[in-house]
C-alpha cells in the first residue's frame, strides 16, 4: 500500500515540477532583464474576482496579457488564487497557450480533486492516517472547497476524533481550549484565530477587554458584554466574549467577518472554516 501511494505522490510531484519549469521557461524567454512587481495570492484573487475582463492584467502587470498571468501563477500555483488564474488563462487566452501549458493549467485546477481521490484510495484500503495527511493537502490546494473539509472530518471520526473542528486558511491552529457552541453561536479561542490571520492581539486586564488589529481594522470586545466595537463603532453580539480555562473565547462569525475573513459552517462534521477573502 505504501508503495502504491508513493508512486502516486512521485507522479504528482514530477508533474508539478514540469508545470513550474514550463511556466518559468515561457516567462523567462519573453521578459529577460525585466523586473516584475510581486503580488500576493490574495491580491491577485481579489483583483480577478473584482474584474474578470482583460483589464486585470493591465492593472497588475502592465499590459502583459497572458504573459503577466503566467508569471503570477508561478508564485501562487499551490494556493487558491492559482486555480483562479489557471481558469482565467484557459478561458481568455486559449489560443496563446501551448498544449503543454494547457495540460499543466488543467492539473493546477484539478489538484485538490486529485488529492482527494488519492486520499479516498488510501482510506478505502485501510490507510486512514495517511489518507488524513493527503486530504489536508487537498484542503491547502483549495481552502474554499467545503467538501474537502467534510471528507477530512469524516476521516477524523473514523479515527475517534470527535467534537467541533476549526480551520483557518486551510490549517488547524493549535488550541488549548476546544471550540464549543453556546446559545446557538460557536465560540473559539480568540488568540488562536487572530494569530492564524496574522492579527495583533492586546489584552487589557483593567478593562477585561481584548483588542485585535488587522489591516487597519480594530475590533474590541469586553468579557461578558454583548457590546463590541469595530473601528470605534458599537455593535451588539448575540453571545458575549467569555473566559474558559483562562483563555478568551469569542463568537467566531462576528470576529472573523469583522476582520474581513469568510466563515463557513460544515454541519455534518461540525467544522468551522475560516479563510481570507
Amino acid at each position: 500500500m505504501r508503495k502504491s501511494w508513493m508512486m502516486i505522490l512521485s507522479c504528482t510531484m514530477a508533474i508539478s515540477l514540469m508545470a513550474g519549469s514550463a511556466f518559468a521557461k515561457s516567462e523567462n524567454g519573453n521578459s529577460a532583464n525585466k523586473k516584475e512587481a510581486g503580488t500576493t495570492s490574495q491580491e491577485v484573487e481579489a483583483q480577478i474576482e473584482a474584474d474578470t475582463d482583460l483589464t486585470v492584467t493591465s492593472a497588475t502587470y502592465g499590459n502583459k496579457g497572458h504573459k503577466g498571468l503566467l508569471h503570477a501563477i508561478n508564485n501562487v500555483k499551490d494556493k487558491p488564487a492559482g486555480a483562479v488564474i489557471a481558469e482565467l488563462l484557459l478561458s481568455k487566452y486559449d489560443t496563446e497557450l501551448t498544449a503543454e501549458m494547457k495540460a499543466e493549467l488543467e492539473i493546477i485546477i484539478e489538484k485538490d480533486l486529485a488529492l482527494s481521490k488519492a486520499a479516498e484510495f488510501l482510506e478505502e484500503n485501510g490507510s486512514v492516517t495517511e489518507a488524513v495527511y493527503v486530504q489536508k493537502d487537498a484542503i491547502r490546494a483549495n481552502v474554499k472547497n467545503i467538501n474537502s473539509y467534510k471528507k477530512l472530518g469524516k476521516m477524523y471520526e473514523k479515527m475517534g476524533k470527535k467534537g467541533l473542528k476549526l480551520y483557518v486558511n486551510g490549517e488547524e491552529p493549535s488550541l488549548e481550549t476546544a471550540p464549543f457552541i453556546r446559545d446557538g453561536s460557536t465560540l473559539v479561542p480568540f488568540r488562536a484565530i487572530s494569530e492564524a490571520l496574522n492579527a495583533e492581539v492586546i489584552w487589557n486586564q483593567d478593562e477585561r477587554s481584548v483588542t485585535v488589529t488587522r489591516d487597519g481594522i480594530t475590533v474590541k470586545l469586553f468579557i461578558d458584554s454583548k457590546t463590541a466595537y469595530v473601528d470605534g463603532n458599537p455593535l451588539t453580539l448575540d453571545v458575549p466574549a467569555g473566559i474558559v480555562n483562562n483563555r478568551t473565547v469569542v463568537p467566531v462569525r462576528f470576529v472573523s467577518e469583522a476582520l474581513k475573513a469568510a466563515v463557513k459552517w460544515e454541519a455534518e462534521t461540525q467544522s468551522v472554516i475560516i479563510y481570507e477573502q
